[in-house]
């Protein structure tokens, strides 16, 4: 789904030690530590909440376990206009030279076909990378790891895969954690590209919570946009890993819509 570095706190985080002695210390947040996702738009965090999940335009919330989001496999909704006239280029394209489009949030695929574009690309969002550790977030989520699985058959998984593992590489040169965004049907490939955790919307509803759990020692941050789907993942998974419900517009408090539970 797609919308709009400081030290972490010892309690919000588990060490992981990379081989690489010229590398930084990488923390992932903690299995089952409770969380709030607000890539929607920012607000201080519910009480109790020890990671949040922000967009990379926010600032992080102190005191907090921070994620940055970045939409790195698609457009962001109102930016195709900047991408047409910076880098046309690296838009997904069909064979009459039409975009691409993920259709139910009117974003555009971005091209990681060809070894080339992804270095184009790569080196775009290495600065939103590099943005979000110098705001001081802990972790980095890039979005839409699946678009391939929207491409009209234009992409496949290999292409998410070296996409993916450019940007591992660069979250964790700059000591940011990176989280796996969906996409279970990857799960085996985690530790080739790099990922340290997962961020699932969903799984209490497709039935997959217990894979990311598996995968990830409980390192999971769900989102459940449905009443049923959030009690199935509660009843299931609260003790391993983290559920939140909210609502499916990520509102702030004040708006009608808004919708902020954790497993009771």
């Amino acid at each position: 789904m797609a919308r709009a570095s400081a030290v972490a706190a010892a309690s919000t985080a588990g060490s992981i030690s990379d081989s690489d002695p010229g590398q930084k210390q990488v923390d992932p947040p903690s299995a089952g530590a409770t969380f709030d996702y607000q890539i929607g738009k920012a607000y201080p965090a519910p009480d109790g909440v020890r990671v949040v999940s922000r967009d990379s335009g926010a600032s992080p919330q102190p005191g907090l376990y921070n994620v940055c989001y970045i939409n790195a496999f698609q457009s962001q909704p109102g930016a195709e206009g900047w991408w047409q006239s910076n880098h046309p280029d690296l838009l997904l394209r069909d064979a009459d030279g039409g975009l691409v489009i993920d259709k139910e949030w009117n974003e555009p695929l971005l091209d990681i076909s060809t070894d080339g574009k992804r270095a184009e690309l790569a080196e775009i969002e290495y600065g939103w990378i590099d943005g979000c550790a110098g705001k001081g977030f802990q972790a980095v989520e890039p979005d839409n790891l699946d678009s391939y699985g929207r491409s009209s058959g234009l992409l496949d998984p290999s292409h998410a895969v070296a996409f993916a593992t450019l940007l591992a590489q660069r979250s964790h040169a700059d000591g940011l954690a990176i989280g796996q965004k969906n996409t279970a049907e990857l799960l085996d490939r985690r530790q080739e590209i790099g990922f340290d955790f997962a961020v699932s919307e969903q799984c209490g509803a497709t039935g997959e919570c217990g894979q990311y759990a598996s995968a990830y020692g409980g390192r999971v941050l769900d989102i459940e946009y449905g009443e049923t789907s959030f009690a199935k993942a509660c009843d299931g998974w609260r003790s391993t890993m983290s559920v939140v419900r909210r609502d499916r517009d990520l509102t702030a408090p004040g708006d009608s819509k808004y919708v902020y539970r954790q497993c009771s």
